[in-house]
């Protein structure tokens, strides 16, 4: 089988590589990591050396190279389908993959305000009416995903999918930033802190001796 290579940020805070990483090691894909430190002087030419697009994470899956989060996740469930990254009905994949996408395509006063920050004390920051109206719609997208189609287990269609994956970066803002949440949003949010997978990220991540940027930039 070819070598599975993931490029990844500093996981302090790099949310989108924390997308492709949580949801490979949840699943047990076995994998090699390169880490490159973000909002650092090398920061550019090392990523330039894996992604035109100068951004990360990268999958290299033997000589093929797969950028975006999304991309490569949707590339691990076409390649290793005994993974079951996408729910089994039609229905339930059709909106996993809705709300997946909407996570990658929106949020952006969510994104702006409250940088993932793994290190950051858990306190509450002002938040402007468009950050409160993205945290309404992420509980209510948990919400519809958890009633439809998610009874059967603690993640949101039931069993682990890419769309807990997209998702587990905003846990970890409503976790850091102390936003107030519903019950069932809360229990949702612990299903993913509580993960081995999860805490491996975040055990590395505070090993960490790299500054950390003022914004998101991964």
């Amino acid at each position: 089988m070819a070598r599975l290579t993931l490029v990844i940020g500093n996981k302090v805070f790099s949310s989108w590589s924390l997308r492709p990483w949580f949801a490979m090691t949840r699943v047990g894909l076995p994998f090699e990591e390169i880490v490159i430190p973000l909002d650092k002087p090398d920061t550019k030419r090392q990523i330039a050396e894996h992604s035109k697009s100068g951004r990360v994470p990268v999958l290299y899956h033997g000589k093929l190279k797969i950028w975006d989060s999304l991309a490569i996740l949707e590339y691990l469930a076409e390649s290793f389908p005994e993974k079951k990254l996408w729910p089994s009905g039609q229905t339930a994949r059709a909106m996993a993959r809705s709300v997946s996408n909407e996570m990658h395509s929106g949020f952006s006063a969510l994104r702006n305000e409250c940088a993932m920050n793994l290190r950051r004390s858990r306190v509450p920051t002002q938040l402007s009416d468009a950050a409160k109206a993205d945290i309404s719609r992420v509980e209510t997208i948990w919400r519809d995903c958890r009633q439809k189609h998610g009874k059967s287990g603690k993640y949101l269609f039931g069993r682990f999918s890419i769309a807990d994956a997209m998702f587990a970066p905003v846990v970890t803002r409503f976790d850091s930033y102390a936003i107030p949440v519903e019950k069932d949003t809360r229990n949702y949010m612990d299903a993913i802190l509580t993960t081995e997978a999860f805490q491996s990220w975040k055990e590395a991540a505070l090993k960490e001796t790299w500054d950390l940027p003022e914004t998101e930039v991964a």
